[in-house]
């Protein structure tokens, strides 16, 4: 079975550098716009066989903007929107005095504890998690293809591989990237990650 992780194409705000959390509904750049129809083109003589996506517009639009190409519905769940993050929606990041993900990390002190107005990380990996575990280990669908956002796609990365939490920090994943996770014989394995050379032209 074969996993391909897709996060969104890039948004105004992360144009602009600010947190978005699943709790904003922003849209696509003008660059994230290009981005997925690039993205499009790429998976037009891939084989997939599923497409599972969060509802919110930026993942969407990257949803539909590859299913375009195949005769498949998008299949929408909440559960893969990306974590909330409370009271630090909309906050520059440029004006933090570490990254966004190491901030995080601090709050979190193991991923337990809930953001101010949001979640834990735990809770993110949870559900996000039992969305796609129906399909693993099943052989049917063969290649299941996930849209969603940076932490989501990282944390369904972790679980798959049975790292701890705190390797979140360790991993950088760019708007418009693919990653992909092979499950076989030897278990989970990471064959793909943050690729977006389909940009290059």
């Amino acid at each position: 079975m074969r996993l391909i992780l897709v996060r969104h194409g890039e948004t105004v705000w992360n144009s602009e550098r600010k947190v978005q959390g699943g709790g904003v509904d922003t849209e696509l750049s003008e660059h994230g716009r290009r981005q997925i129809l690039l993205l499009g083109k790429i998976f037009r003589d891939e084989t997939v066989d599923l497409i599972l996506a969060s509802p919110l517009r930026r993942t969407a639009v990257t949803a539909e903007a590859i299913a375009s190409y195949h005769q498949l519905a998008v299949n929408f769940h909440p559960e893969l929107k990306e974590v909330n993050v409370g009271e630090f929606d909309g906050l520059s990041t440029t004006e933090m005095p570490q990254t966004f993900t190491e901030l995080l990390l601090d709050w979190w002190r193991g991923g337990r504890e809930r953001l101010p107005g949001g979640e834990s990380f735990v809770e993110l990996q949870e559900r996000a998690w039992g969305v796609v575990s129906s399909y693993v280990g099943n052989g049917t669908p063969e290649n299941v293809l996930v849209v969603s956002h940076y932490f989501t796609t990282l944390s369904i990365i972790l679980k798959a591989l049975e790292l701890p939490l705190h390797m979140l920090v360790k991993f950088r994943m760019d708007p418009g990237s693919i990653s992909t996770i092979e499950f076989g014989r030897f278990g989970a394995r990471l064959s793909r990650f943050n690729d977006t050379s389909y940009q290059v032209v």
